[in-house]
């Protein structure tokens, strides 16, 4: 089998026969666009490989050779050998060489391949990268892929395994054709005997992407159609098929491997635009600062991917124009020149090229990044005081007051540990009277007083202060003799309030103690040493107003007798509080509180407990508890004695006392039976104290019949009270009268509550708006009246000719002078049930009515006044006249809405 590869630059011609060979022109170029080699797995260093040829038809002078190898060079006769010693990782590697020329500038690029392996010689087969001399029809048969090659044997034709793989194809990316392109020939030597029909398939041949690759099936020739690009996709793995005419497999497949060989076509691109580090200012050179990388999409393995880096410009170029130096291979930044200093140049900015080729920038491709480089600050400024010394003033006795303000300077960078001051007072404040805080925006120190100065203790400080950071000082850096400071801190004299050396005081004595005793003297001392003030006392608080105090030399005595058992004493302490006041401008004034205990002495005679009590007639059913309240303490309560008095003599005689312990003892009867009723038992109790006192108390015993549990039954309780039988019958009887008359009345209350409701109206008079029938004075007939004589409606000056008519001789028209009858009254609030009732009263009065006056008779009116002449009401027009508007009737309410609708409704015919 025989590969044919076609050679750009270099024509071909083949003459209708086998004798005629063209000799074609000179172009420059290498003889061979795809060199291979078959090496060993290990390569030693300046170990030959192979030799490529190139003609620039000028005779190669000047012409220099490059690889994308750093482990493989070319020297100037062709002669390819290794750098160093190179152990081979793959079955195959693929270079790129390039020769240059430097009179034209033009470049040529071959393929060289290294096999790991032996070379294998067969019969008719030129190993590859051997350039061809002219045509016949031998090397036309060494030009062809014989996958399936045949020997003879003695006994004929025979199939001898494959025993070797088919070299890779290569095919350079980007290629301008004409397309399509042949690649190989691959052909059978069973095409000899019968027809054969070739295919191929695989990705990029019948799989996606389509096409990519062809084949003629009957020469067997496979091209490639279009161009190819490495970054799209590297190898392709094709299979190659050969088939009688009636598709019956001739041979088994064989496979083709297809590699892009790569163009530098692709430039190096930064991963990011811009890149932003930081250093500290005053690095040393070789420090590291940052890293840019750049990524390119060419082979990686040849000069076409590799990139190399290298700074383009720096800005500003202070203290130096080349601060920084980068790796060329790692894109490591690091510094090259001491000298960076925050505080004059803050932050830097490097261009960064990468270019690839190795970095080559005649052939390679280039791209261009920023790189920000901050420096960043370290404390290598000590902070300073602006001036050596400072002075204050502070009142004494006052604290939380700022008494100085500080100020210092620092270059470091502000609001950072290392601008931050820290300020201490080295020496001249031992009791720490002061502290210094630092102000966090403006960075001064405030001195502040925290524990009150006395000014007759120290009427002047001499403070010595010193500043530092947060952060401490860069290595070789001093603090600055400047960095401390003296503070002269005044302190002014003020009124202070006189005070009580001992508070609280407290005294012992005993209770009772007469009015005028001298008890103690609480005196206050006034702390202003350097005035001439005088203390005046007074009291603040004394709650029982037991005790005066001497205005001047604060002598403390009784005004009272002084008592243990008084309310105002709390656990044998009795508290006053007086006041102690200079006459300073202003003046000031202290409190002191006394306290005074007092020691018990037995002044009160025990109390006999309980004060009632009751017991059975009969004895041995139940005994009374009993026992003594003393208002003294210990000694001179308990134990207490308890006796019966021998007056009068029935108590001793109905009583008897058992005692059961020193607080308690028994009372119950000696005799018998007693009978029931209350009884006062006198009872003596003597305590133990020194002298001891006694009291007769009287305990008032009830004495009862009992049940069988010893319990008082409810009559016996009555009768221990003092009742007889009768007299609990009365007060029964009376209870029961009582209680019927309270009974009765709440009857009668209810019945006259209920005829009451039964003549109320159903609805309540303000809101009824039916028409209702009211009692008025009579005035007279109706309208029809016309002729009245209307000086009867005068009064008449006396009444004289009225009264002295003869009985029974008067004017048929003249009202009669006599008791008139009475009519119905109606009520308040009328009911429904009683309007007929009412009618009918009032008709049967007015029938029965003997002063009641004719029909259309003329009355007699009550006087209205002298002179006062009234026409008759009869004259007034109660037809509607047209002219009047009567619609503000509707609104003066439901009652008026009838007169509304008589009056407001217009003609009617």
């Amino acid at each position: 089998m025989r590969h044919c590869p076609r050679v750009p630059g270099e024509a071909q011609s083949q003459a209708l026969n086998g004798d005629l060979t063209v000799r074609p022109t000179c172009k420059p170029g290498f003889s061979e666009e795809d060199y291979t080699a078959f090496v060993s797995q290990n390569i030693m260093e300046g170990q030959k490989l192979l030799k490529v040829k190139f003609n620039n038809c000028a005779g190669n002078k000047g012409v220099r050779y490059e690889t994308n190898s750093l482990d493989f060079k070319v020297r100037a006769d062709g002669t390819m050998y290794a750098v160093h010693q190179v152990q081979m990782a793959s079955k195959q590697l693929i270079l790129m060489v390039t020769a240059w020329d430097p009179q034209t500038l033009g470049r040529w690029e071959a393929i060289v391949r290294f096999l790991v392996g032996e070379k294998l010689q067969h019969n008719g087969h030129k190993p590859k990268g051997r350039k061809s001399g002219p045509v016949d029809l031998a090397q036309q048969q060494s030009d062809t892929l014989l996958p399936w090659r045949q020997h003879q044997s003695a006994k004929g034709l025979r199939r001898q395994k494959r025993d070797w793989v088919i070299p890779p194809i290569n095919v350079p990316e980007n290629s301008r054709g004409p397309f399509p392109q042949q690649l190989v020939r691959i052909r059978s030597d069973k095409d000899k005997e019968i027809h054969i029909r070739y295919s191929i398939t695989g990705v990029g041949a019948d799989q996606p992407p389509m096409e990519v690759f062809s084949i003629d099936p009957v020469s067997g020739r496979m091209y490639v159609t279009r161009p190819m690009d490495r970054e799209e996709r590297a190898s392709y793995h094709l299979r190659a098929h050969a088939v009688d005419m009636n598709g019956n497999k001739v041979e088994n497949p064989i496979d083709l491997y297809i590699y892009v060989i790569d163009m530098n076509d692709n430039r190096p691109e930064f991963i990011n635009q811009v890149y932003n580090g930081s250093v500290d200012e005053g690095s040393k050179p070789g420090t590291y600062v940052m890293t840019v990388t750049a990524n390119d999409a060419d082979d990686s393995t040849t000069a076409n991917g590799m990139v190399r880096y290298r700074i383009v410009t720096q800005t500003p170029q202070s203290p130096s124009q080349n601060m920084f130096t980068i790796n060329s291979e790692t894109g490591d930044i690091v510094t090259v020149a001491a000298g960076l200093d925050r505080e004059k140049v803050q932050q830097y900015m490097v261009i960064v090229q990468a270019t690839d080729m190795e970095g080559n920038l005649n052939y390679g491709l280039s791209n261009t990044a920023t790189a920000i480089i901050t420096v960043t600050d370290v404390n290598d400024n000590p902070p300073e005081f602006t001036t050596s010394t400072y002075s204050g003033e502070v009142p004494e006795n006052r604290v939380e007051v700022v008494v100085a303000n500080l100020t210092v300077m620092d270059r470091d960078q502000p609001h950072s540990p290392n601008w931050n001051a820290i300020y201490r007072i080295i020496s001249g404040d031992p009791s720490g009277h002061f502290t210094i805080r630092t102000d966090p925006v403006t960075n001064e120190g405030m001195v502040t007083v925290v524990k009150a100065v006395d000014y007759e203790m120290n009427r002047a400080f001499m403070l010595t202060v010193m500043v530092s950071n947060q952060a401490p000082l860069a290595s070789g850096i001093q603090m600055s003799f400047q960095s401390t400071a003296g503070v002269t801190i005044s302190v002014t004299d003020v009124n202070e309030a006189p005070y009580f050396p001992t508070n609280h005081k407290l005294i012992r004595l005993e209770e009772g103690v007469p009015t005028g005793t001298v008890l103690t003297t609480f005196s206050a001392v006034d702390p202003d040493r350097f005035m001439q003030q005088a203390v005046r006392y007074s009291k603040l608080s004394d709650p029982a107003n037991w005790l005066n105090i001497n205005a001047t030399n604060g002598q403390i005595t009784t005004a009272a007798v002084l008592d243990r058992e008084s309310d105002y004493i709390k656990n044998n302490v009795y508290e006053a509080t007086f006041l102690a006041a200079d006459n300073g401008i202003p003046p000031a004034s202290g409190t002191g509180t006394l306290q005074i205990y007092l020691i018990d002495i037995n002044d009160n005679a025990p109390e006999l407990l309980p004060k009632e009590a009751q017991i059975c007639e009969k004895p041995n059913l139940n005994v009374i508890n009993i026992t003594a309240a003393d208002a003294d303490i210990d000694p001179n309560v308990g134990p207490f004695v308890f006796e019966l008095p021998s007056v009068p003599s029935a108590v001793r005689k109905n009583w008897t006392i058992t005692r059961l312990n020193g607080d308690y003892a028994q009372l119950s009867l000696r005799i018998m039976y007693l009978e029931a009723g209350v009884y006062d038992v006198p009872i003596i109790v003597t305590d133990s104290g020194n002298p001891p006192l006694y009291n007769t108390s009287i305990i008032k015993v009830k004495v009862c019949p009992c049940d069988e549990n010893g319990d008082c039954t409810t009559i016996g309780a009555v009768a221990a009270a003092g009742l007889g039988t009768g007299a609990i019958i009365a007060i029964l009887i009376c209870i029961i009268i009582l209680l019927t008359m309270v009974l009765l009345f709440v009857v009668w209350m209810k019945r006259r509550e209920k005829e009451r409701h039964t003549k109320q109206l159903l609805i309540d008079p303000e809101d009824d708006v039916r028409d209702n029938i009211l009692k008025y004075d009579e005035e007279g007939g109706g309208e029809e009246d016309q002729d009245y004589d209307l000086s009867q409606l005068q009064q008449p000056e006396t009444m004289d000719h009225v009264l002295n008519k003869a009985p029974g001789v008067r004017r048929v028209d003249e009202r009669p002078i006599g008791a008139e009858p009475q009519y119905p009254i109606r009520p308040v609030i009328p009911h429904p049930g009683d309007i007929g009732d009412f009618i009918n009263e009032g008709l049967r009065a007015a029938d029965n009515d003997p002063t009641a006056p004719p029909y259309d008779s003329l009355l007699v009116f009550d006087y209205e006044g002298s002179g006062s002449t009234a026409g008759s009401v009869s004259s007034l027009n109660s037809s509607s006249s047209g002219d009047q508007d009567y619609d503000y009737l509707n609104d003066w309410g439901p009652r008026f809405k009838k007169l509304a609708d008589m009056y407001g409704g217009g003609e009617e015919d």
